[in-house]
């Protein structure tokens, strides 16, 4: 006796395809943004300074500083760097030179945590300036673009954005709950300068990983 071969809905293929499009955007938002990196390094020492909350000032920028770059690269301004490949090298040095004045303003730090949960922590603008000018943000938003929406369709290019700003702010308030963690352990002032040149000297290593990578 012959079967009669099962047919499955056209709008149930459709919704598979769209279920795994969208688990792998996840995936490569969650790798991208919970890997540690200089802003998550910056964010980690903003917890064990100021707090979590303070610190989800700069969570916010960074994310929202990424996203905006996400969005304009989908959006075509990648072509920019076909046009002026030297804008690369000037976004390079850029992102070196604003390491290293971060790590020097981490190194020179006094010995003192914030006094409160409303000690106010860097800006939303230093984590957007840190994503701007960090080349492998560019090279990661060049990247997923080019996987999830190289056709261009500002539907997806959307979709992906909103997407990775929900896993991105999440992912990075880790490093500031982290941070804030760490805080118990750092109550006198050796403790707090030395946690500090540690997170200065990745912040170096991260630069001098900007001009030898």
């Amino acid at each position: 006796m012959m079967t009669t071969p099962t047919t499955i809905p056209p709008d149930a293929i459709v919704a598979t395809v769209t279920t795994s499009l969208y688990l792998s955007m996840a995936a490569f938002a969650l790798a991208s943004s919970i890997t540690p990196g200089p802003v998550n390094i910056l964010v980690l020492s903003s917890g064990a300074h100021h707090g979590f909350r303070p610190s989800l000032r700069l969570v916010f920028g960074a994310t929202a500083g990424f996203c905006l770059l996400l969005l304009l690269i989908g959006l075509g301004l990648h072509q920019l760097l076909d046009v002026f490949p030297q804008l690369t090298t000037v976004i390079q040095w850029a992102g070196v030179a604003f390491l290293l004045f971060m790590a020097a303003k981490l190194a020179t730090a006094s010995g003192k945590l914030g006094k409160s949960e409303t000690h106010k922590g860097p800006s939303m603008i230093t984590g957007a300036v840190m994503q701007w000018v960090n080349p492998k943000a560019w090279l990661a938003s060049i990247a997923g673009m080019g996987a999830y929406a190289a056709n261009g369709a500002p539907i997806l290019i959307w979709e992906f954005t909103a997407l990775y700003f929900v896993i991105c702010f999440a992912s990075i308030a880790c490093w500031a709950y982290a941070g804030a963690f760490l805080r118990r352990f750092l109550r006198d002032a050796k403790r707090i300068q030395l946690f500090n040149r540690i997170m200065a000297g990745l912040l170096a290593a991260s630069a001098a990983y900007l001009i030898l990578g």
